[in-house]
């Protein structure tokens, strides 16, 4: 086969004649194109087709659709030849029409987020061809009103008029379906479907005003604009913006030749998986439908069939049926086709060792042939990432290295959430069963429609079936329940790939979204009513359930173990409270990066000891204070060093403003004024006095302990007094002092002289030393520019992206809500600046001090304790400019390990 490289085509062939793409050309040619054109070079059968790049997606939304279609037209019309010759067919001739398919292909897998057109260059005449060609009069017509019904949709803007109402032309076929008697698209006459492509044609001139376009190419340019178009749609942005995908990569689009798994009992479409996409197991598996077409499968429209003889016989155990009933019923493609199954088998084996990873296939059998339409690789749940990766590590398939690579960081997040409580289940009522399609737990109330998700703090979204317009209500959503659909329909392939517990193909489920109620065995659910999702087990149950923390399989250990081999910056946790700690340590953080101790303040009574310091008017009233809360924060220091058992611990002295600790509702003032037997016009007096115009840039940080040296006097014995009695019981200690918002060398050193004072007179009493270490926290832009300065007395800098953010941008985080979304939708910001650093400006900053820091002091300790150190690209960001360790929320250090170690890689 010839192997074209000519950077400026704008089209590329795949097939048996010639294939000019491959694999390595997934950001050109797209993932769909890339993988289509690599199998074609493998032998496998593939339809032939062409792929139009990304690239032209990008020049379409520049220069519109005529400019486009002049642009590529020459050679489209030449990769078309290829097509003709390879299937012994003409596009546009009446008699012996070749038929195509047009679908967008992204550089990554968004299933559902684009669009489709199938059986493109049917019409009025050339159904007549293809039926007398292929003696199938009823396989004519019924690819010419799926044409006509998806074209209408896709390309001509056919939608429901309101959200409570169906889709126009799923409406027409259950009117016919009404009116015949029948149930399933199967039964439909030729004469039925003849009559459906004259409504449906009736439906577009009515709704859009245009008549159903019959030349062949008039079709083509058509779908493919639309596809280009839906690149920009609402589902697809909304995918992009969830996973981080940027708006400028655009979509290819594949025109393939269409074959049809419709043409009758020895016909059939499906999907398929090498291995389980819920699991992880190393069992093939996947759906099919007789004499249908792809869409079929995915869209939920009939419930499918099982590829597998294994795989149906738990179908029948979930269903209850009978080895007989399960037989007739529900028979595999392994038993109805036998040799097309061990063909299918495989292919499914040959490409998994081919691309060294769990595929996803959609293939087609017509007429006794088999066609692989797609491969891809899968989209899985986090649990089955992880045992994916280490049992192709096992098996030999990969190396450490790449199973470290194959793991996606953020998805190790599903494994680190509830589960149900086993013994809450056992006291709970099962309702109905379904496909456990992703696992999970969820526990909500009903909602109906996707964009009423937000309508409860926990909602489950309960649908017919999904459709791509779902996606947002779906990611909002803590569950997702469907009537119908199998293993490979939309909810649960999406689903799957947000980690999102669903249960799909729950038949017994009857669902009126007019009354807005689920029945189930007679007895009606109604909208907020709460319900349970066992994604695990498909078991619908009612009412809440309760929940308990997850027990973690041993692979992802060993990927914990792996991460840690390769990655070479540590990763610790910001934990306030010992329970933190020890959360932080099971997860295997290497320390505390961040104790913030002002959180300390607010437990108990402790808030009520706080304030009585606050009030006090002189020095002596504050130290009284100061040393009832001595004892507290020692104690919290202690149990904090306990659990970190020799890792260092990083603890902040007091930060925010002190008018945070008073109280600021009348009530509440009275209380106090009571509680310490002062007047209430005192109370008042004080926090008027304390008000801040803005307090970010206020009162607070070391401002705080130049202004009351007491405070950091009181919060460094308890430091040292802790480490003392912990190193007392034999357990190593690490402290760590870190002074907040600093902005110049002075006000570091006057913090610094109060505690190493403190912590001199504190080694004299115990007669007993801790080694120690004083630091500060870059969060004002101007100690990163002066960090060359404070590093003459700073033992470590530790970035504090979270404020460093706020003030570089002159972002207030509590504020920013109200405009940024608005700011990604028009991409005058690509990622919300407090979710993923911005390497750009604040990223230079962090940069540049750890840089400056580092040419005064060469073995300075450098970090960032924002919560952009669990987010990885951000991790990634952080290792390639040389950081010692990143610190993030406990529940997100695995994801910052296996980022580390991915970004050492």
């Amino acid at each position: 086969m010839d192997s074209i490289t000519n950077t400026k085509r704008k089209v590329y062939r795949f097939g048996h004649r010639q294939t000019d793409g491959d694999r390595t050309m997934r950001n050109l040619l797209g993932g769909k194109g890339a993988n289509l054109a690599e199998m074609s070079r493998l032998g496998i059968p593939v339809p032939p087709g062409l792929t139009i790049t990304t690239e032209v997606c990008t020049e379409y939304n520049a220069i519109g659709k005529e400019a486009t279609v002049e642009l590529i037209a020459e050679e489209v019309r030449e990769a078309i030849k290829q097509i003709e010759a390879e299937m012994d067919t003409v596009f546009g001739e009446d008699k012996n029409p070749l038929l195509l398919s047009v679908r967008s292909g992204a550089r990554v897998s968004m299933p559902g987020m684009m669009d489709t057109v199938l059986n493109l260059g049917l019409n009025d005449v050339s159904v007549l061809g293809v039926a007398k060609k292929t003696n199938n009069e009823r396989f004519a017509w019924d690819s010419y009103r799926r044409f006509v019904q998806m074209y209408g949709s896709v390309v001509m803007g056919m939608k429901p008029e309101n959200k409570e109402d169906e889709d126009p032309f799923e409406e027409q076929i259950h009117q016919t379906k009404e009116a015949r008697g029948i149930s399933l698209d199967t039964e439909f006459t030729v004469e039925d479907l003849k009559n459906l492509v004259v409504d449906f044609k009736k439906l577009i001139k009515e709704r859009t005003g245009q008549d159903f376009p019959t030349d062949p190419w008039e079709q083509l340019w058509g779908a493919i604009m639309a596809v280009f178009d839906s690149w920009n749609g609402d589902r697809a942005v909304y995918y992009r913006k969830i996973n981080g995908y940027p708006p400028d990569w655009g979509t290819a689009v594949n025109v393939q030749a269409m074959v049809f798994g419709n043409m009758g009992e020895n016909s059939a479409t499906g999907v398929c998986f090498t291995r389980d996409a819920a699991t992880g197991a190393n069992q093939f598996n996947g759906e099919y439908l007789i004499n249908a077409q792809g869409e079929d499968v995915v869209a939920g429209v009939r419930t499918p069939q099982q590829i597998t003889l294994e795989g149906s016989k738990h179908w029948a155990e979930l269903a209850k049926l009978s080895e007989k009933e399960r037989a007739a019923k529900y028979p595999s493609l392994q038993e109805v086709m036998p040799k097309l199954y061990q063909e299918l088998f495989r292919y499914q084996n040959q490409l998994e060792i081919h691309y060294r990873d769990m595929q996803d296939m959609e293939f087609t059998i017509q007429d006794g042939k088999l066609w692989i339409l797609q491969t891809r690789n899968g989209k899985r749940t986090g649990a089955a990432m992880v045992k994916i990766a280490v049992d192709l590590l096992k098996e030999g398939m990969i190396d450490e290295k790449e199973a470290l690579l194959q793991i996606l960081p953020e998805k190790l997040d599903e494994l680190l959430h509830p589960v149900f409580d086993p013994r809450a289940l056992k006291r709970a009522k099962v309702i109905a069963q379904g496909l456990p399609a992703s696992p999970g737990a969820a526990t909500g109330q009903i909602v109906f429609f996707a964009d009423e998700a937000n309508k409860f703090k926990n909602s489950i979204l309960v649908r017919t079936e999904t459709s791509p317009e779902d996606l947002e209500g779906m990611d909002l959503a803590k569950g997702i329940l469907t009537a119908r659909g199998g293993m490979t329909s939309h909810a649960a392939v999406v689903a799957r790939g947000m980690g999102k517990c669903c249960v799909s193909g729950a038949g017994a489920l009857k669902i009126n979204y007019k009354k807005r109620t689920m029945t189930v065995d007679g007895h009606e659910y109604h909208e907020g009513d709460w319900i349970s999702l066992n994604g695990t087990t498909g078991n619908i149950i009612d009412g809440k359930v309760a929940t308990m923390e997850p027990l973690l399989s041993g692979e992802f250990a060993e990927i914990m173990t792996l991460a840690d081999k390769y990655a070479t910056m540590k990763v610790r946790a910001n934990a306030d409270t010992p329970k933190d700690a020890k959360t932080a340590r099971n997860f295997g953080a290497q320390g505390i990066g961040l104790a913030r101790t002002e959180h300390m303040f607010f437990e108990g009574n402790r808030i009520m000891t706080m304030r009585e310091m606050i009030l006090a008017d002189t020095i002596k009233g504050r130290k009284l204070a100061l040393e009832a809360l001595l004892p507290m924060q020692r104690n919290d220091f202690e149990g904090l060093f306990e659990a970190l058992h020799g890792h260092p611990v990083t603890i902040r002295l007091l930060d925010p403003p002190l008018h945070e600790f008073v109280p600021h509702q009348l009530a509440t003032q009275k209380e106090l004024a009571e509680d310490l037997h002062i007047s209430l016009a005192a109370v008042k007096n004080k926090v008027a006095e304390l008000h801040e115009f803005n307090p970010m840039l206020g009162h607070r940080g070391c401002r705080l302990g130049i202004t009351y040296p007491e405070i950091t006097e009181m919060q460094t014995r308890a430091i040292i007094e802790a480490a003392l009695n912990v190193k007392e019981k034999g357990i190593e200690v690490k402290p760590e002092i870190m002074v907040p918002l600093v902005g110049t060398l002075e006000e570091f050193e006057s913090q610094e002289e109060v505690i190493k004072q403190t912590a001199e007179t504190v080694f004299q009493e115990y007669g007993d030393r801790v080694d120690y270490l004083i630091g500060t926290m870059i969060e004002v832009p101007r100690a990163a520019l002066m960090a060359d300065a404070i590093a003459q007395r700073a033992d470590f800098f530790s970035f504090g992206t979270n404020d460093l953010t706020q003030m570089t941008f002159g972002y207030s985080r509590d504020d920013a809500g109200k405009f940024m979304s608005y700011y990604l939708e028009k991409g005058i910001l690509k990622a919300d600046p407090f979710e993923v650093l911005d390497q750009e400006g604040v990223g230079q900053l962090v940069a540049l001090g750890a840089k400056k820091g580092r040419s005064t002091k060469p073995d300075l300790k450098v970090g960032i304790c924002g919560e952009h150190g669990g987010e990885p690209s951000s991790v990634e960001f952080c290792h390639d400019n040389g950081l010692d360790y990143v610190s993030c929320s406990p529940f997100r250090v695995p994801i910052a390990r296996v980022a580390a170690a991915q970004a050492a890689l």
